[in-house]
């Protein structure tokens, strides 16, 4: 009898036969009558990820005993065909499950700094910790059941982790902090690796951990969804834009002096660093399997949660903006125009467009035991273009462009 939480499945043991590709199976090893003899346990490929409690029921004239074997957790497996984060080459499920250290990409295009990464995902406590964030997300919450049945899905994994990572809404791991002010916590160019952040969340009874900034909330992301078995990889995209309206439009207003001003909450970071990882998306039409772009770093909602993806990369190159989950979004950050408009009294001067200053550089560790760099840049965007200008000496009223 395996039980995890409310869910439980009673498995009859078989003497003979081949486990059952669709459901758990209990098969005999061996004939003769000894005193011992092993019993081979299968789970099938779409079983749920958590801790399960096995328990043995012997049946026999004299009655019924109950035996409490022990536990064991559950995770995806990419070595395994049928499952849905089945990853072929064994190299890259050397680099993006087993290694356990890595490569996080800062600074700008043109003066890229490297910083080494633990990711820890074999230390002490590690796995358990990362089983207790999943058992504390809203959703196990609020229906314990449900959130168990949907862990069968990396896709339904992947967006819980994506908002645990962060505290915004829930008991989640790391608080954001941008102020340059960490008396009261950790600077975020501190940490060099996971372990320490997660073992704080555990040891503080799961109070948010002070401070993360992108890198270290993807860099933890990159260790929770290996440690569960789902191939991840530390993405860095540089002239990172943040589209605070929702119209893939980066709009920047300046006054005649060349002044910016703070109309709009637009932003071009530097530098932002996310997660991809590797998984089926049956839940989209056509041939969207492979890279999901996850971004635990709290800048937008997603359905109410800051949370982003997955976002499947390639439909992020084919410009599908109206695949889930947050592809409109994630499009904006590498490749959205930015429009600079000019204005006086309120009025519009001016506007020009720049298509190629977003997503300049979008990069990973190189797989393998050299510490280099690969360029992904060509797998989110086509070729770039030119630079457009558009030079409008026009009298448009400034609440008229608002709409654009």
């Amino acid at each position: 009898v395996f039980t995890a939480g409310p869910l439980s499945v009673e498995v009859p043991v078989s003497v003979s036969g081949q486990p059952s590709p669709s459901q758990w199976s209990a098969i005999l090893e061996g004939s003769a009558p000894v005193r011992t003899q092993p019993v081979s346990l299968f789970s099938p490929a779409s079983s749920s990820v958590g801790v399960y409690t096995l328990h043995m029921r012997v049946e026999t004239h004299g009655g019924v005993k109950s035996h409490v074997l022990g536990e064991f957790t559950l995770l995806c497996n990419p070595w395994c065909q049928a499952d849905s984060v089945f990853l072929k080459s064994e190299d890259l499920r050397n680099e993006y499950i087993r290694n356990d250290i890595g490569l996080l990409f800062k600074g700008c295009p043109n003066n890229i700094d490297s910083q080494p990464w633990s990711f820890d995902q074999y230390e002490k406590g590690i796995l358990d910790i990362c089983m207790k964030l999943l058992q504390l997300s809203p959703q196990s919450q609020a229906d314990a059941r449900k959130d168990l049945l949907n862990r069968n899905s990396p896709v339904y994994i992947s967006r819980v982790i994506s908002a645990m990572v962060n505290c915004q809404d829930d008991k989640g791991v790391l608080m954001g902090n941008w102020s340059g002010k960490y008396n009261d916590g950790v600077n975020p160019s501190t940490w060099s690796g996971s372990a320490d952040i997660l073992w704080k969340w555990s040891e503080t009874q799961f109070s948010p951990v002070r401070y993360g900034q992108c890198w270290v909330f993807a860099a933890v992301m990159c260790t929770v969804m290996r440690a569960l078995g789902i191939p991840t990889r530390v993405v860095t995209n540089f002239n990172s834009a943040h589209d605070t309206n929702a119209n893939m439009v980066i709009e920047e207003y300046y006054s005649e002096k060349g002044e910016k001003l703070s109309i709009s909450k637009d932003r071009i970071w530097n530098f932002h660093v996310w997660v991809e990882s590797w998984m089926k998306r049956p839940d989209l039409d056509g041939d969207y399997d492979g890279w999901q772009v996850l971004d635990p770093t709290p800048q937008e909602t997603s359905a109410g949660m800051y949370r982003c993806g997955p976002a499947a990369v390639k439909a992020v190159h084919e410009q599908k903006v109206s695949a889930p989950y947050d592809v409109p979004f994630v499009y904006a950050e590498v490749n959205a125009d930015v429009r600079k408009i000019i204005i006086r009294d309120g009025k519009i001067l001016e506007t020009s467009v720049d298509k190629d200053r977003v997503g300049t550089l979008i990069c990973t560790k190189r797989p393998g035991p050299a510490m280099l760099m690969q360029d992904i840049t060509s797998e989110y965007k086509t070729e770039m273009g030119n630079i457009l200008f558009q030079l409008e000496m026009v009298d448009v009223p400034l609440k008229d462009s608002l709409k654009w």
